[in-house]
């Protein structure tokens, strides 16, 4: 019998949602069951035998949505091996956002979960998708904007995920 995956994640722009569905479809390529869903639409675990957790950081932290999809859902994700993953400026602007906080926040929101894996990449920074706010942040702090996303590693990080999951 073939595992059942779930990528569950929380994105604001669409980055973070672009990055969950190359992640589920390494998994698949893999022969892997997969379901692919933003984190408020998921109602139940039951069924699936690991779960990985996409999220955006925003002003460096994880956003809110993980703990409360950890919250929700603790019991079942104690039971089953989970792998997360964060979506920042962090790799591209580490001096303005260090990936160890990132790391650091990404554990403490999945507090106690205790991931198996879990990774930081870069994000898709796109002006016309910013608020004013968002827009003038970006300029004071010099942050280059474009889409920084590294396929190649997101795939390469996926790909490695079913054996560190142990399905």
């Amino acid at each position: 019998m073939t595992a059942r995956i779930l990528v569950a994640y929380a994105s604001r722009k669409g980055s973070t949602a672009g990055i969950a569905q190359a992640v589920g479809k390494e998994q698949v390529s893999a022969g892997y069951t997969v379901d692919v869903a933003e984190m408020n639409a998921v109602s139940s675990l039951e069924g699936y035998d690991a779960i990985v957790i996409g999220s955006p950081v925003y002003m460096g932290h994880i956003v809110k949505d993980v703990e409360k999809f950890v919250a929700q859902h603790r019991t079942r994700l104690a039971k089953l091996p989970v792998a997360a993953f964060a979506v920042g400026i962090a790799p591209v602007a580490p001096d303005i956002e260090p990936v160890d906080n990132v790391l650091d926040d990404l554990k403490r929101v999945l507090s106690p979960v205790q991931p198996v894996a879990t990774a930081v990449f870069a994000g898709r920074l796109d002006p016309e998708r910013m608020s004013f706010v968002e827009r003038q942040m970006v300029r004071m702090l010099k942050v280059k904007t474009g889409d920084f996303r590294d396929w190649n590693a997101i795939a390469a990080w996926a790909r490695n995920l079913p054996g560190k999951m142990g399905v």
